[in-house]
């Protein structure tokens, strides 16, 4: 990846983790960790890789983007945001009754959604059903459903993983957010996997393991997955619940928490340090 653009990127996600914090702050609670997690994914999605109309969300022709764990939607909301899906002013309406922000992503609310989550473990069935049928309409679009290790769990998930190998879906990408934690405990204390690489591959799938916030491996490991042909591609992100939250990070009941003002703000300042750390190495 190009060293400039990389630089670019870090920047963009650092400006996601601090919108996404402000997001949360307005609630007063919600899913900090799995929103954290992402952020360094939909950055590189949103900064370069996918083709959308934020005048247009509804664009027949765009790349979609699934969010299957729909919880995490303050980072996508926060993206949205920025690309100018809907005012930013918007994003004081997270988890608000009869708000366009609810807690998990709606594409009936909210400009931009792709797939309304709620239950988690459905998203890779409907992304696979979504990549069929623009392959069917003769459609260069590609579809990316991010996914988190424990939803995993849930049976739907392989049936669609068999699903799109058997129908070829090379314009299907998965990105697993293995961030080794979920509502209950640790991933590996509920429901071992074990390598989730190693079970897409013997699913039939192409597989990559990358640091999941490192946003070069994530820029080169969805170039090298577009270029595969006749088979999905998985991308496997080994990242951090609560990465880049001072009060979140290293917690494990932090999947969705509670927080006070000081605490928000304090993480604030700290994502903040970080951004201009960001903006200040564009130039060295």
């Amino acid at each position: 990846m190009d060293r400039i653009k990389a630089k670019e990127l870090r920047v963009f996600a650092e400006e996601i983790r601090v919108e996404t914090l402000k997001t949360i702050g307005c609630a007063g609670f919600g899913h900090v960790g799995g929103a954290m997690s992402i952020v360094e994914t939909v950055a590189v999605l949103y900064g370069d890789i996918m083709k959308y109309d934020p005048k247009n969300p509804g664009w027949q022709d765009r790349d979609k983007l699934i969010l299957s764990k729909g919880h995490a939607g303050p980072t996508l909301y926060a993206v949205l945001a920025m690309k100018g899906f809907f005012p930013k002013e918007m994003l004081t309406e997270l988890n608000k009754g009869g708000g366009r922000l609810p807690s998990h992503v709606d594409r009936n609310k909210t400009p931009g959604i792709d797939m309304t989550a709620g239950s988690l473990g459905q998203g890779l069935s409907v992304a696979a059903g979504v990549a069929l049928g623009d392959r069917m309409d003769g459609r260069a679009s590609r579809t990316f459903v991010i996914v988190g290790d424990g939803e995993l769990d849930e049976g739907q998930n392989w049936e669609g993983i068999m699903f799109a190998k058997q129908f070829k879906l090379d314009n299907l990408i998965c990105l697993v957010d293995a961030n080794g934690q979920q509502l209950d405990g640790y991933t590996k204390d509920i429901m071992d996997l074990g390598s989730i690489a190693d079970k897409l591959r013997s699913f039939g799938w192409n597989t990559q393991d990358v640091d999941g916030h490192d946003i070069s491996q994530i820029y080169d490991a969805i170039i090298a997955a577009s270029d595969i042909k006749g088979i999905p591609s998985a991308i496997i992100l080994h990242t951090k619940k609560g990465h880049g939250c001072t009060f979140a990070e290293g917690v494990l009941a932090n999947h969705h928490i509670n927080f006070k003002c000081e605490q928000i703000d304090e993480a604030l300042e700290a994502a903040q340090a970080t951004l201009e750390k960001a903006k200040k190495a564009l130039y060295t």
